[in-house]
């Protein structure tokens, strides 16, 4: 990469727990994960700190609530966790995330670290307030993850959310001064957008998407029933930038050149 001028970007944790740690530890649920994924890239800085400067702690960190053990190592089938273990697990990460910002800015302050989050605009299926009222309700799930990394703190959407549903997060000493080591840019992957309402049973459900959700009617749909939606991508970026001012990196989004097979990565991308 050097020999051709090429920045290299790279992502510390891409869907690989070392398969010990799911079994022995339950992943991320267990706080002494925290520790491993510390001495891990306190390693990986070192070696490579002469050689790369930009950095994503995780990759798609919000995933881990719709993929628990792909992300997060958590070996618990999905319909036997909590979502006080969920949430916890969560809670983990994104000390693990801030933990390790923190030492790669000691390790080398010119490091530039970013969070990396699966985009997923959601648009509400009628102007009624309640299907409208169910956008921000499905998009907060996603946005806890770039409101953490870039603000140092846990939102007040989010402390609401818990209340209602009796969950409990267990903060450590220091963890609060720990999350307050924020990112220098936020990066992330876009496929699609979803559709959303209060009553989603109303509504055809796709087979499509990541999290399937209701139909959008007004979009079309790839090969595998994913949304085509090149504005929502535009209203991403929209989005990301005035909440955070931040420098935004799309990181996955699918290429535009003429040899790769995958027209619909490459009509979004043209057509933003």
């Amino acid at each position: 990469m050097s020999k051709y001028n090429i920045e290299p970007l790279v992502t510390l944790s891409h869907y690989e727990m070392p398969l010990n740690l799911a079994r022995e530890y339950n992943g991320w649920t267990n706080r002494k994960i925290i520790g491993f994924y510390e001495n891990y890239v306190r390693t990986v800085f070192k070696r490579y700190k002469d050689k790369v400067k930009y950095w994503l702690t995780f990759n798609e960190v919000n995933s881990v609530l719709h993929a628990p053990f792909m992300l997060g190592g958590i070996a618990t089938p999905m319909e036997g966790l909590s979502k006080q273990e969920l949430y916890q697990a969560v809670h983990h990460e994104l000390v693990g995330s801030a933990s390790i910002t923190k030492i790669g800015h000691e390790i080398k302050p010119e490091f530039k670290i970013g969070c990396m989050v699966l985009a997923m605009p959601a648009y509400g299926m009628t102007a009624t307030p309640l299907d409208q009222l169910a956008v921000p309700e499905f998009e907060n799930q996603n946005y806890l993850f770039s409101d953490i990394h870039a603000r140092g703190k846990y939102p007040n959407y989010i402390k609401y959310y818990f209340k209602d549903n009796g969950i409990e997060i267990q903060f450590s000493p220091g963890d609060d001064e720990i999350l307050k080591n924020t990112v220098n840019f936020i990066s992330f992957s876009y496929a699609m957008s979803e559709a959303t309402a209060h009553n989603p049973e109303d509504y055809k459900v796709v087979k499509g998407n990541i999290l399937g959700g209701v139909e959008n009617p007004y979009l079309e749909k790839s090969e595998w029933g994913w949304a085509i939606d090149p504005i929502g991508l535009r209203l991403v970026l929209d989005d990301f930038y005035d909440s955070y001012q931040l420098p935004l990196f799309i990181v996955e989004n699918g290429p535009d050149g003429p040899t790769v097979e995958d027209d619909y990565r490459m009509i979004t991308f043209k057509n933003t």
